[in-house]
């Protein structure tokens, strides 16, 4: 993604020039350090030529990597300003602070709420679509560290000067609270039955923008800020949640690292540890098996002796994903089977956070199933997909779709193509009732699988149903 200047960018092509740099070495040294980085960049010497001579301003995090790359051709930093792109979008550090100081967390949160809303007006997917493919999993690093050393603050009372519509002094109360926690509430119910791309789901970071910013920016007693900080902190992940199931991984990543923070400001431990195991589970969904084991381990080690059972078992089993992920089927063994002793040791009179409420047998299993398919064991996943489909439900539908394509995999792996497209058909019908791009994504792969079968009746006929759900995201 481009945006074009007025006339070439001579500054870029003398500096390349000095620096004995062709077009397509730059491009070259761009996709690598963006490599380094966890990012997948494909410019070529096409690319450089337009941002030399058309003046095209690269977006994302490229301006950065570019003045670095051409840096390290000369022996010393290269400001953007020597290369022209002083004026390059600043939004790749939005969202990505993981500061100590509570009055700054306030500001690093409310910025991002400000900026996404901003990027949506602008349309075409806003800032969203200009920092495409730029999430790095490095960026857990800090923010995962700075939670282990300091869970909690000390004292996150404030006092400020803003205003209300009536232009009396914000003071913000417990009953401002209460209905961010609702608003939460029904925007779980939502996520799940109708998926993150829902326009009532999307409704999330506006409400964060206009509801949650003001209060944060507001006056409040410690006991109330640290409610409401929790409150913005599950409203907060839950937005990444929904850009994660909508393939906003850039997004995601900045939600998630915020809502961190937030909790932290909180002082609640589960829910800093719940944020992890999200962003384990993105790690992990991203192909960074072993990233996703230190997330999980990181919401696990705060939480032993503090968090319930049933909250313990949920971060063994995003664990237990991330081995599998990595190829360890021992340390994912071993996972599985903690997170089902501590969901054994769960009692219905345990005082579990309202977040956890989807966390039941029915996901244990499910989940139990995606690492077996991982570790490549179809009968372990047809064990586990027959438990987790075995009380379907209109609550949770997102899953049960993810469930039927994973059980569609096994029956594929077991040599049972007609039971496997029969799986697929289902799968698809879910999938089409839903705005989940990762439910697509998983519908994508299961034809993927099945192309050695193409010319296959059954296998025609699935992907035949599957043709509008691919062109809807295509």
């Amino acid at each position: 993604m481009s945006r074009e200047q007025r006339g070439p960018n001579e500054k870029l092509g003398t500096v390349l020039a000095l620096a004995g740099i062709s077009n397509a070495g730059l491009a070259r040294r761009v996709n690598d350090l963006g490599a380094q980085r966890g990012l997948t960049l494909r410019y070529d010497k096409t690319s450089v030529a337009r941002w030399v001579s058309k003046g095209m301003v690269p977006q994302g995090a490229a301006p950065h990597l570019i003045a670095a790359a051409i840096g390290q051709k000369l022996g010393r930093p290269v400001p953007l300003h020597e290369i022209g792109l002083a004026d390059a979008d600043p939004a790749p550090e939005v969202g990505l602070a993981f500061p100590r100081d509570v009055g700054q967390a306030v500001r690093s949160a409310t910025e991002l709420y400000r900026l996404d809303l901003a990027g949506r007006r602008a349309g075409s997917g806003g800032i969203w679509q200009s920092l495409a493919g730029s999430f790095a999993v490095s960026a857990y690093a800090t923010p995962a560290s700075r939670w282990l050393i300091t869970p909690a603050d000390s004292s996150v009372a404030r006092e400020a000067n803003p205003v209300d519509g009536s232009g009396a002094p914000l003071k913000v109360g417990h009953s401002d609270v209460r209905k961010l926690r609702e608003a939460a509430e029904d925007a779980r119910r939502w996520d799940s039955k109708y998926g993150g791309g829902d326009w009532r789901s999307s409704m999330v970071p506006e409400c964060l923008r206009v509801e949650a910013a003001p209060l944060l920016l507001g006056s409040y007693a410690d006991d109330v800020g640290r409610s409401l900080f929790g409150a913005a902190a599950e409203l907060t992940r839950l937005a990444g949640w929904m850009a994660f199931d909508t393939g906003q991984q850039e997004a995601a990543q900045r939600y998630y690292i915020q809502a961190l923070r937030l909790a932290r400001a909180a002082a609640d431990v589960p829910l800093g540890g719940y944020v992890l195991a999200s962003m384990s589970l993105q790690a992990t969904y991203r192909g960074f098996g072993d990233e996703g084991v230190d997330l999980a381990q990181a919401a696990l080690e705060r939480n032993r002796g503090l968090a319930t059972a049933r909250t313990l078992s949920f971060f063994r089993l995003v664990e237990a994903r991330a081995h599998a992920r990595a190829g360890d089927a021992q340390a994912a063994g071993a996972a599985l089977k903690s997170a089902e002793s501590w969901l054994e040791r769960s009692r219905p009179g345990d005082s579990d956070p309202s977040w956890l409420g989807f966390y039941s047998y029915d996901r244990f299993a499910a989940d139990a199933a995606e690492c077996y398919r991982d570790l490549k064991a179809p009968r372990q996943v047809r064990r586990f997909t027959e438990q987790a489909l075995s009380k379907p439900t209109e609550e949770f539908v997102r899953s049960h779709g993810l469930r039927l394509v994973v059980s569609a995999v096994a029956e594929l792996e077991s040599g049972n193509l007609d039971a496997a497209c029969e799986q697929g058909v289902r799968a698809v019908e879910v999938a089409g009732r839903i705005s989940s791009a990762r439910t697509t994504e998983y519908v994508k792969d299961l034809l993927h699988r099945l192309e050695p079968y193409g010319d296959e009746p059954r296998v025609v006929e699935l992907r035949e149903r599957a043709r509008p759900l691919l062109m809807t995201t295509a």
